[in-house]
């Protein structure tokens, strides 16, 4: 006989939280009716969904466990902090309205939480599906304090049980973001909770047009707000906070490379910033940074740094032998930090005049990821999706090849040469990363680095067309404004 909810027994609040997720709903919710355990509630939540949805949780309104919620588009982190309040179990987890329970889980999870009292958060590897239920790989994530010692990898936000109290204790979800909650929280509870995985693969996660994952704008935007509101108050520590823009004479496609011209989404065309202006100007809009230096070995650079009435901002300048392409950078950050920080208690970011795509926020992004993650060096980083080799006794060897279980330990990056962020005590050891190095993914709109003269006319285009594309944007939301005041 099912045991049914009531206020001391249940163990579980499970939800699944709903938005036009008709077509696959009743799979989610059978997956929890399915349980190997029975001490659960079950929160249905239909978030202002247009197709079926509604229509298909209402058939489990008799259900005395089960409870229905009906909510007016308040988007999913509301949702959450709905469920959280309701929620009457020691325990919470959510499911997806696109996803599948192992038969399982609440087992397994639960078993892990029961006997390991110091632990707030319990999470499982996951089976990929894709929109018919097809299997087609496998998550699998190392364990955390055993062979993954650096948290820089949450977990899913769903599929993870947590303590209810404890998530109460930090204050559940932000309300302000539209993504990235299970970063959200992990951030607010691993600095005093142990996390722990457990090597099963125990519920299906489906991959599909529709799915929030393939928003990235989003999830790089909530990335970088959790991390800065994370880490904010800790900065006053690790003072100062220096950008370096290391700039040369010689040694690249072109001499004085910094000082080529490039157009901005906000400048006629031939007519825009240097590419050192632009690099100036990202490193200056930022608020964290103490200094902003300019490093070159070419003192027609310092006419660059006069433009500016910033009194953070620096020009040092490099001998020639600095600036043989063979060289270290570190004995110049090195220079740096003992004028500018004697005592090595803060931080050196690294940042490219040949990016000229790169944003203000990932340049503090790197800082952040630092820093919460407690490591020593952080850069962005592309992950590579194409097949890498490299020579084996008989031929070619892919380093990647598919195998349908898929790590965060088989991912293959390579450095975007966006932004490097550093502790200044690294550089008199003689090492510009120091043995924990820590990276964060860069929005593929931002990792172009000019290298020849084709890449810099392919620059030009590419600012060129999002001129085109802002400038369209702008007339749109200008005719949209005058609509709505000719209605009025």
């Amino acid at each position: 006989m099912d045991k049914r909810l009531s206020d001391t027994t249940v163990k579980f609040t499970v939800y699944i939280a709903s938005h036009n997720y008709g077509k696959f709903v009743e799979e989610a919710i059978e997956s929890v009716l399915r349980q190997t355990v029975g001490d659960w509630e079950l929160l249905l939540i239909n978030d202002n969904s247009t197709d079926n949805t509604k229509e298909i949780l209402e058939r489990y309104s008799g259900d005395e466990r089960i409870k229905i919620f009906h909510t007016e588009g308040i988007g999913l982190h509301k949702v959450c902090n709905l469920a959280l309040k309701e929620a009457k179990g020691r325990y919470i987890i959510r499911l997806d309205g696109d996803d599948i329970f192992d038969e399982n889980i609440l087992l397994v999870l639960g078993n892990i939480l029961d006997t390991n009292n110091k632990a707030a958060i319990a999470f499982p590897d996951y089976y990929l599906i894709d929109e018919f239920g097809k299997i087609f790989g496998e998550e699998k994530l190392k364990r955390i304090y055993e062979k993954n010692h650096i948290n820089d990898a949450p977990p899913n936000g769903a599929c993870t049980l947590f303590r209810t109290k404890v998530l109460r204790e930090v204050g559940g979800y932000s309300d302000e973001l539209k993504a990235q909650d299970g970063y959200y929280v992990w951030n607010k509870i691993v600095p005093k909770y142990k996390c722990l995985n457990v090597n099963l693969p125990l519920f299906y996660y489906r991959r599909h047009g529709a799915n929030l994952t393939e928003k990235s704008h989003k999830i790089f935007e909530a990335r970088r707000q959790i991390k800065r509101e994370t880490i904010i108050t800790c900065l006053e520590d690790l003072k100062p906070i220096i950008a370096v823009i290391p700039c040369r004479k010689n040694y690249d496609f072109t001499p004085n490379v910094w000082n080529q011209r490039f157009d901005s989404p906000f400048t006629k065309l031939g007519s825009g910033k240097t590419l050192l202006e632009n690099a100036i100007e990202k490193c200056l809009a930022s608020s964290i940074l103490d200094y902003v230096v300019v490093a070159c070995d070419n003192l027609e650079a310092i006419d660059t740094v006069r433009k500016y009435d910033d009194k953070r901002l620096v020009f040092i300048e490099r001998t020639t032998e600095d600036t043989i392409r063979s060289r270290s950078i570190v004995p110049l950050l090195e220079r740096i930090t003992a004028q500018l920080d004697p005592e090595e208690k803060g931080i050196s970011i690294m940042c490219y005049a040949q990016s000229p795509f790169i944003q203000t926020h990932t340049i503090e992004e790197a800082l952040f990821t630092l820093v919460i993650n407690e490591a020593d060096s952080c850069f962005g980083v592309e992950e590579v999706s194409r097949s890498i080799y490299r020579k084996a006794p008989y031929g070619l060897e892919q380093l990647n090849a598919p195998t349908g279980v898929s790590t965060d330990y088989q991912k293959i990056f390579i450095e975007s040469r966006t932004v490097l962020a550093a502790r200044n005590k690294n550089f008199s050891t003689g090492s510009l990363t120091g043995p924990a190095i820590v990276h964060f993914v860069v929005s593929e709109d931002e990792t172009y680095f000019i290298d020849c003269e084709e890449s810099l006319e392919i620059a030009w285009l590419i600012a060129s067309r999002r001129r085109v594309s802002s400038n369209i944007k702008a007339l749109d939301k200008q005719a949209l404004e005058e609509k709505s005041a000719n209605r009025g």
